[in-house]
């Protein structure tokens, strides 16, 4: 499996060049997937500076995201995406592998 089992949209490398600009350096998305939350699985986002050495890494337009190899299997064929929407702005997955997931998109089984 390789990480072009993974993208990242246009929506969500800009925003990751906004925050960057805003924060005065490269800032790079990392998206993980635990055990929990009330489907089985829950998406975690950080933004980091430096990728761990195990990262794998997803790139569009010169903006990054960073996945671990073990969420990758979940993640495959997934889309990185950014919505700013009334409810409010965020990073989210499309992840076509879920059977369902929770009211607010965090969590998810397959």
């Amino acid at each position: 499996m390789t990480t072009s089992d993974l993208t990242l949209s246009p929506t969500a490398a800009r925003r990751l060049h906004d925050l960057s600009k805003a924060e005065g350096h490269r800032v790079m998305l990392r998206v993980a997937v635990e055990g929990g939350g009330c489907s089985g699985f829950q998406y975690q986002f950080d933004l980091v500076s430096e990728p761990q050495s195990d990262d794998l890494r997803v790139e569009l337009d010169g903006a990054a995201a960073l996945v671990d190899e073990m969420s990758l299997i979940l993640l495959k064929g997934s889309v990185i995406d950014y919505v700013d929407e009334l409810a409010g702005a965020e990073f989210r997955i499309r992840n076509p592998n879920a059977k369902s997931s929770c009211g607010c998109g965090v969590s998810f089984s397959i």
